[in-house]
């Protein structure tokens, strides 16, 4: 970044009122300037004031309320409290959970201010040791905070900012009950944000209990999908989805490419259909060990992968650029989810592609989709089907699929033998996975836990 540019940034910045130390670690991350939702939050969130920001994905969330959190808490220091935490975010996945802490991290890396992440899938014990001294800032999936809660690891009574992130996606996961109780035991005199990409009628609800005089950043129109995605619609017949995925993956123009599937065990077939393809592919999804999602997950960040398919635990919130095109092999029952899935695409200024293939038992679903963003979806042509000796109907489901098992230690296992894939975007080798019938490597692999006090999985 040359001169002339960062003093551009600190200018966009200053303005905002942010401190010296998160300017220069906005400067390293090489940021421009702030987005129209920092912009909107951002002196709202360091006036103290209650927030409900409606953003499509992409836009910015994360930095809008960490930025002003950081320079709340580094200018009004405290002595660390045993298992106490100054602001506590919740998130409704794993993945977001440890992106937002490490945003945290690398905006207040010239503070001194502590911060960690605690989800499920991960060690307890692992997790007790890190908040024992106390934490400024700890974010957590509603579960696993009050397991550590009621093992009395951690009390959240003198919480001073209290984040809700994808508020929505809580609310569709059924965690309206733990954050009733969670809400129960934090202070009345608090800040507290609320950030969402959708704002249905549960969330105004939810606001109005739990905001008080909240101010309302809304930057987007409800509901519509991004601007930088040109997104297509493919009628097609259900038999015919292996075949049609297989032909859009095989184009050149597709470097990295996310692929969502209603189920996981849907997500899993498909891996298996890709890898005898010749294309490598691995899987993220609930039935998946931490370890494991995380490895696929790095692996595609990297460029390794080419392909990630996932179920929607994917489809709020996870950021890696690079992502050239998503694929929608089932369209989503909920119309909201279709705007989130095609938003993990077109990330960091880039434009991208978002493709669903529409089967006439799915007709319904456009539909919805359709009168939820108030605008058609434009059809694609078919693509010419190259003959293939793989058939999607012969792949079974496997009983290393069909349940949860835990990851051992080393390189990250795919469901399938290891296919000859293609070689990545920048040209190295393709990703590997290890065969389903391999030994437990040696040590080297993910760990899941930093010295600094992250708590992974």
């Amino acid at each position: 970044m040359s001169s002339s540019q960062k003093a551009q940034l600190l200018s966009d910045f200053v303005s905002l009122g942010l401190a010296a130390p998160i300017l220069e670690a906005l400067a390293a991350e090489g940021y421009t300037s702030p987005t129209p939702i920092q912009t909107r939050a951002i002196p709202q969130v360091l006036d103290g004031r209650d927030l409900l920001g409606i953003a499509q994905t992409g836009t910015g969330k994360t930095a809008a309320f960490a930025l002003p959190i950081l320079h709340q808490l580094a200018g009004s220091p405290r002595a660390r409290r045993p298992r106490n935490v100054r602001c506590l975010v919740l998130s409704p996945t794993r993945e977001l959970a440890a992106q937002i802490e490490q945003s945290f991290r690398a905006y207040g890396r010239k503070l001194r201010l502590s911060s960690g992440v605690v989800f499920g899938g991960s060690p307890l014990g692992r997790q007790e040791r890190m908040l024992a001294p106390g934490l400024d800032i700890l974010v957590a999936t509603p579960g696993r905070l009050l397991d550590l809660i009621d093992r009395r690891a951690l009390t959240i009574e003198n919480v001073e900012i209290l984040v809700l992130d994808e508020a929505d996606q809580m609310l569709d996961l059924g965690f309206i009950h733990a954050l009733r109780r969670i809400v129960k035991m934090l202070p009345k005199e608090r800040q507290t944000l609320f950030f969402s990409a959708t704002m249905p009628q549960s969330i105004a609800t939810l606001a109005r209990e739990y905001l008080n005089d909240p101010v309302k950043v809304e930057v987007t129109p409800v509901a519509t999908t991004a601007e930088r995605v040109d997104h297509r619609v493919i009628p097609v017949h259900g038999p015919d989805k292996p075949s049609v995925l297989r032909t859009l993956l095989g184009d050149e123009s597709v470097q990295r490419s996310l692929v969502f599937s209603r189920t996981k065990h849907g997500a899993d077939k498909i891996v298996r259909y890709l890898e005898q393809s010749g294309i490598a592919a691995a899987a993220i999804h609930g039935n998946k060990s931490q370890g494991q999602r995380e490895r696929a997950l790095n692996a595609f960040r990297r460029g390794d992968l080419p392909v990630l398919v996932a179920t929607d635990i994917a489809a709020r919130g996870i950021d890696v650029d690079g992502v050239s095109h998503v694929i929608q092999y089932d369209l989503p029952d909920v119309p909201e989810t279709y705007v989130h899935r095609i938003g993990r695409t077109a990330r960091a200024g880039a434009t991208g592609v978002a493709i669903a293939l529409c089967a006439p038992d799915e007709r319904g679903n456009l539909r919805d989709i359709e009168r939820l963003t108030r605008s058609r979806v434009p059809l694609m042509d078919m693509p010419k089907i190259e003959p293939s000796s793989v058939r999607y109907g012969d792949i079974v489901q496997s009983e290393q699929d069909a349940a949860p098992r835990r990851s051992g230690p080393g390189s990250f296992r795919s469901n399938g033998a290891p296919a000859p894939g293609r070689r990545s975007a920048d040209g190295r080798p393709p990703y590997r996975a290890e065969p389903r019938q391999g030994q437990r490597s040696g040590g080297g692999g993910y760990r899941g836990a930093r010295s600094s006090g992250y708590a992974g999985g």
